[in-house]
Parts: C-alpha cells; structure tokens; sequence
C-alpha cells in the first residue's frame, strides 16, 4: 500500500492521549464519572468524520505561505518535533531546515526543546526567516488562578528551554489543550496575553480546542488565537472543523495529517490511485488534500526521504472532484466507529453510545492482540531481528 508510518514507544501513547483528549466532558455535554467510559465517549465524539463534500480551496500550487488574522506570515508545511531526545531533535531540525522547512512546532510534550533550538542557531538561515511555535500544558488546572499561575510558569519554561538556542521570542505560543471550563481557560488565556504583552511572543494560538472553548475566549476582549491545531486527517475528517474556526477568523493546522500510522485502506488506494495521474505518492496526496479544504499541517519524520515528500506538494493541484472523492471516504476504522456513534448516540446518550463503542474498540483491540501473539511465535532468527530494527525506523506522522 506504499509508505505507512509506524507509532513506536512513548510517541504512540502521547499521539493517542491527544486523540482520547479531544473532546473535554463539558464540550459532550454529559459529565461521566467511570473514566474508561469518559474515554470511549470522547474517542467516539472525536472521531466523527462528516460525509459532506468539501469546497477546494482557491489557491496558487505554488503559495506556501497564509496570513494569519495578525499579519504574519505562517508557512503551510511545518515540522512538529516528537518524542526522542534532543540529540535526535537537533539531527532532525538540521534536516529539515536543509531541506526547506521554516515552520516549527517544538511542544513542551516532546521534552526536547533544547536539542531544536540548538539547532537553529547552528543553521545558516537566518531566525526572521523561521517560524517557531512553542506549546504549555496546563489543563488540569482547577481554577482560575491555578490556570493562571500553571500557564505562566510554562511559558517561562518554554524561554527558558529555548535560550539553550539563543531564541528570546517566540512567534507563536500554543495552548496544548484547553482547561475544564471557561473561568480556567481565561485563567490559562490571561497569562498568554501577558506573555504577548512582554514581546515574548507574537502571536496566541490553542490545540484541541472545541467551537465553544474558543468562545470562551472570543466572548471576552481577551486577544483572540490566530490558530487551532486539530486531529484533521482523512483518518480523522470532520468538514466543519475548518468551518467553525475559518468563521472566528481562526486557521486550522492538522496533526496527525496522515492518520498517526496509517490513512486506512480505502483512503491510501484512492490516493495512490490519484497520485498516479500526478506523480506523487499516497501521502503527498493527503498532505495536498488538506491544504485544497483549508487547513494546514505539521508532520514529521525521521528519514530525510520523507521529509523531502512531505514539502513537495506545491507543484500539483487537485481537482474539485478529486478533493470531493477524498472527502467521502468513510471506510477507514474511524468512519466505521463514526458510523455506530451515529445510531447509538442520539438513542443511548453519550454513556449508552460509549458501551456500545467500547465493544467496537474491544474486538479491534482483540484483533491487534491475536497479530501479537503471532508475531511472538515466530523464530527469532536473523530476518527476524533485521524485521524489528525496520519497524523501529518506521515515522510517525503526528505532532504533539
């Protein structure tokens, strides 16, 4: 089915903790206490793919540049650092930027901070031309206050790992997940714009953040985001993602642009199929789908092949019928849980919904089991190990 990019080790679990962590309790309206049924609900609440067609975007192939609501200059491809150490991080940032990234997003979650800002200020390409996005975690806050002093101290946690690098400003701070409700996410917003204020940053953005946890801050004179990062995949496609946020003048950057792992079947053929007609592969297919419906990506990669795949996707264009085709896929493993939740939801509220799509989950994880067990019966002989060593060099395609 061509490239498919592996979850190994801790990225696996923080990429599917973001995807669990979607959706909050308020956000689904109906507060759960048992915590793995919390979890199932929000899995199926996350993963709701709409089977309305998409509009292509009116853009020039070649433009890889969009204007944010402030005025800067925000480049569509964007490398998102994962989880390995800053040793890996710096290797890879050096990488990247040789082969033409200028947009970044070193999460607080990677831990690797450090490594990445080293390796810009080791670069030859001057910092105006780069654009970092820096990320807090604060959203087990408990109130206002606590979110307050939370947010604040990692901003100065951020600074403070980034200066290993030289780098005293950032171009955007990103909130990575919204707090409980609307008093803690002002709480988590007030130290964002008193780190605005300080000229420690030049721009606001959040991550998985719902219509109405937006609204909480758009309600307010608070200065609103520029950005939203969001699971947005044809793994993981919602059309009125980018709706919603386009309407509060807010742009939509996916992670997980090529389904952390794998876009499903039905939706690698079609691309390999349409990528054929250009010369292009599956994944350059879905990366370009998602610039034609409005949105904008980060991804990664640990070999310098895939980097270069990933930003070479300017020189082509979809057709409106192509982007539409892509759009209407709903084969994939996602789609099939959508489908369930959209019988059982609406009858069995959200506990009843999350009963029946946790034995949905339960007989995927049944399968995965068995493959396991499979794997575990045979020799370990030389093809064996070389077998092991290639999956660990497998990608992953998220940012944290």
């Amino acid at each position: 089915m061509g490239r498919s990019r592996g979850i190994r080790g801790l990225a696996a679990l923080v990429v599917a903790w973001r995807s669990l962590c979607f959706l909050s309790p308020d956000a689904t309206g109906h507060a759960m206490e048992h915590p793995t049924l919390q979890r199932r609900a929000v899995l199926a609440a996350g993963l709701l793919p709409t089977a309305q067609a998409a509009q292509a975007e009116v853009v020039s192939t070649g433009e890889k540049v969009v204007t944010l609501k402030n005025g800067l200059k925000f480049p569509k491809a964007s490398f998102g650092l994962q989880v390995y150490d800053d040793e890996t991080a710096e290797r890879l940032t050096s990488t990247a930027l040789e082969l033409g990234y200028r947009n970044f997003f070193a999460s607080v979650l990677a831990g690797n901070q450090k490594g990445f800002a080293r390796a810009v200020q080791a670069s030859k390409v001057p910092r105006e031309e780069i654009f970092i996005c820096g990320s807090v975690l604060s959203n087990l806050a408990q109130d206002f206050e606590d979110a307050y002093l939370s947010t604040k101290k990692g901003c100065a946690e951020n600074l403070e790992a980034l200066s290993a690098g030289g780098i005293t400003e950032l171009d955007m701070i990103l909130l990575d997940y919204p707090a409980k409700d609307c008093e803690t996410i002002r709480g988590q917003w007030k130290a964002f714009e008193e780190m605005l204020a300080a000229g420690q940053t030049k721009s606001l953005a959040v991550s998985n953040f719902s219509p109405e946890q937006l609204d909480c801050i758009l309600q307010t004179d608070a200065t609103p985001p520029v950005l939203n990062q969001l699971p947005y995949s044809l793994k993981n496609y919602d059309s009125n993602a980018v709706k919603e946020n386009a309407k509060r003048g807010i742009l939509v950057q996916a992670w997980g642009p090529l389904g952390s792992g794998s876009l499903g079947l039905s939706a690698s053929s079609t691309c390999e199929e349409i990528g054929a007609k250009y010369g292009k592969s599956a994944a350059q297919v879905a990366l370009r789908w998602i610039l034609q419906t409005g949105a904008t990506f980060t991804t990664q990669s640990k070999k310098q092949e895939h980097f270069a795949e990933d930003i070479q996707i300017f020189d082509f264009q979809l057709t409106a019928e192509e982007v539409t085709k892509l759009s209407d896929i709903s084969n994939s493993v996602g789609g099939r849980i959508s489908a369930a939740a959209d019988v059982v939801v609406p009858f069995g509220g959200a506990v009843g919904g999350a009963l029946v799509i946790s034995s949905v989950l339960d007989s995927f994880d049944k399968q995965a089991e068995e493959k396991d067990k499979v794997r575990e019966t045979k020799p370990k002989g030389k093809d064996a190990k070389k077998e092991e060593e290639e999956e660990e060099e497998e990608d992953d395609d998220g940012a944290l």
